[in-house]
């Protein structure tokens, strides 16, 4: 992520992290749909579509709570341009703290749908002019990047910030571990723990971006 400063990256990685729990979290509660990979989500429709058309409604209200986040975070963002990241982490982890209080009642849906809006809006954390330099939730496009990475340094070119997105990669699927652990040891907490997650994360946006928007351009990458 050389484009960014260390704070930033650091704050990049810990959402990739957080995407990572919060998507893991989900998948063993619902028994195999997800809070922030639409991808499966959108693989789980067509399977469903053509073999169990009567539950396809679940991967496609979790695809359209996603992009709901994503356009909610996005008017967030252009509305206070300024304290975008601070705003858009204190959303997310209000969302998260009612998923979690949606948890605590018993509804399961209820958290996954807060999950999944919330996950949407993340994504909107790093952006610049209105377009994303850093899908936190999603890694397809980063694992492309860094295999075209690896095949530069191979013929021996240098493709300055490559690793990053294997970074990015690696906090995503750390996060996932984590959160597999966290079913195993704090099932009934887990989703309070996420919601405390996204508060240190607004916490620590909060002390390095002090109003700064100068992000790299889109197509920079990280």
């Amino acid at each position: 992520m050389h484009r960014y400063d260390p704070a930033r990256r650091k704050l990049a990685l810990g959402l990739a992290f957080l995407a990572g729990t919060v998507d893991a979290t989900g998948f063993i509660r619902t028994g195999g749909y997800f809070a922030s990979f639409m991808s499966g989500n959108t693989t789980r429709l067509g399977l469903h579509i053509a073999g169990q058309p009567s539950i396809a409604y679940i991967p496609f209200a979790l695809i359209c709570g996603f992009v709901t986040g994503v356009v909610l975070g996005s008017l967030l963002a252009s509305h206070w341009p300024d304290w975008r990241k601070k705003a858009l982490l204190a959303a997310v982890t209000l969302i998260l703290g009612a998923g979690a209080i949606a948890s605590m009642l018993g509804s399961t849906v209820g958290f996954l749908a807060a999950s999944a809006l919330a996950m949407g809006m993340a994504n909107n954390v790093f952006t610049k002019d209105g377009e994303v330099t850093v899908g936190v939730t999603y890694m397809t496009g980063a694992l492309v990047r860094f295999g075209q990475g690896l095949a530069a340094r191979m013929s021996g070119r240098s493709q300055e910030g490559s690793r990053g997105y294997g970074w990015l990669w690696m906090a995503l699927a750390l996060g996932a571990i984590a959160g597999g652990m966290l079913h195993k040891l704090a099932q009934d907490h887990s989703p309070a723990i996420l919601c405390a997650m996204a508060f240190l994360l607004f916490c620590y946006a909060a002390l390095v971006e002090k109003g700064r928007t100068d992000d790299p351009p889109a197509d920079e990458g990280i």
